[in-house]
């Protein structure tokens, strides 16, 4: 019984540690401005996560890590300078017979390829030339510069190819994926239910012509739907005032498991390849503000996405400060029941409220300074001038619901 528990209590623990993402895929036919777009929502055990520019490969790229990754040994998802980007997903019922030691080498794959691949043709060599077998069980979303944009089931020995540009494969112009492989044994893995919350949220997103940037940000990572329960909490709490509200956030697409986000926008022929844009919420999605950074503005990102040596970035730690308010219960399962109240409520005072407010102008800011720079050549100088205003936005944002002088000091 002993071990049987053990064994229990490993398999658990495995599940939790390798990651169990919401991800999806897009192709520019359908989004809004014609451009592709691949989403991560990501949910691990490391929820300090920071960014990071890297020069060490063939081409410069910036990449989500973890912030204990002192020299990025692993990446999580990101875009390089010839607009080839990509995120991934773990999936769980592939390689089921195989007895391989050799696993957990998604991270360090994606760097790889952000390090040398240029479009997904390259990408495609890349799992072919890799040894086998190649310690990988996920999903890879991948877009390039050409506007070709696909998820890739591999396992250890073999990948298929799911193409977002294809009616065939993607009739309503996106692929979505959980932590279960369609190629993999059947109904097994993990995320069955927020696959189904996905399949209805970019449906009617897709209705009304609305995907976009700020819809995938705000109404999907920050989404409180529960499609077995047809309960729809933001909606619900909206008009019941601030109180002791709790719900099982176990089965929404952003919980306690939540760590980031990562949204990548391609270009368009004719666009500088390194200009894709990179969304991310380095922390908690409903608690994180949501930053753009490019590859071409250099080394010097925004300061809040930043931290040197293992330290944790000033977004984050922000962010980690709000999420406690919203799992107020530590002991035991408490870490499943979601103080919703925080976050949405009738007087407006949550934290996803705020968030949004604010993210009006973000939007609004970004979005002028993307017409611009796509029509004219852009220099660092310029993008670092807006790295300074993000900074200052975010502290401003934030000093409101928290002491921001305790992380401008980090």
């Amino acid at each position: 019984m002993k071990n049987l528990l053990s064994l229990l209590l490993l398999v658990v623990v495995s599940v939790w540690q390798a990651g169990a993402c919401t991800t999806a895929v897009i192709s520019g036919k359908y989004t809004k401005d014609g451009r592709p777009m691949i989403w991560k929502l990501r949910d691990t055990e490391s929820f300090e996560n920071k960014m990071m520019y890297f020069t060490d490969g063939k081409y410069p790229y910036i990449g989500m890590i973890n912030s204990n990754d002192e020299k990025g040994e692993q990446v999580w998802g990101g875009s390089n300078a010839m607009g080839f980007a990509i995120m991934n997903s773990a999936s769980f019922n592939v390689n089921m017979q195989d007895t391989t030691s050799l696993k957990d080498q998604e991270g360090r794959f994606m760097k790889l390829a952000l390090q040398q691949c240029s479009n997904l043709e390259e990408f495609e060599q890349l799992l072919k030339d890799t040894p086998k077998p190649m310690g990988l069980a996920a999903h890879f979303g991948v877009l390039d510069a050409d506007g070709n944009v696909a998820f890739y089931e591999v396992n250890n020995h073999t990948f298929t190819k799911f193409d977002a540009n294809d009616p065939a494969q993607a009739p309503n112009g996106y692929i979505l994926r959980t932590n279960y492989s369609f190629t993999g044994k059947k109904d097994i893995g993990y995320g069955f239910i927020r696959f189904q919350t996905a399949q209805d949220i970019f449906y009617q997103a897709d209705a009304y012509g609305n995907i976009n940037s700020q819809t995938v940000i705000q109404d999907f990572s920050r989404c409180l739907k529960h499609p077995v329960l047809k309960k729809d909490y933001r909606k619900e709490y909206e008009t019941i005032p601030y109180d002791e509200n709790f719900v099982n956030s176990g089965d929404l697409i952003t919980r306690h498991g939540s760590s980031s986000m990562i949204l990548i926008e391609g270009v368009k022929e004719g666009e500088d390849k390194d200009m894709a844009t990179i969304w991310t919420q380095v922390g908690f999605p409903n608690t994180s503000i949501a930053l753009p950074v490019w590859v071409k503005g250099g080394k010097n990102l925004p300061k809040v996405l930043l931290a040197d040596g293992k330290e944790n970035c000033p977004l984050n730690a922000m962010a980690m400060e709000l999420k406690d308010r919203c799992y107020p219960i530590s002991r035991s399962a408490g870490y499943k029941y979601l103080k919703v109240s925080e976050l949405i409520n009738a007087e407006k005072t949550g934290i996803i409220q705020k968030l949004e407010k604010a993210e009006e102008e973000l939007f609004k800011n970004t979005e002028e300074h993307q017409k611009k720079w796509r029509s004219a050549k852009v220099n660092k100088k310029e993008i670092e001038e807006f790295y300074q205003w993000l900074d200052d936005y975010t502290y401003k944002t934030y000093k409101g619901m928290l002491d921001t002088q305790k992380y401008q000091s980090l």
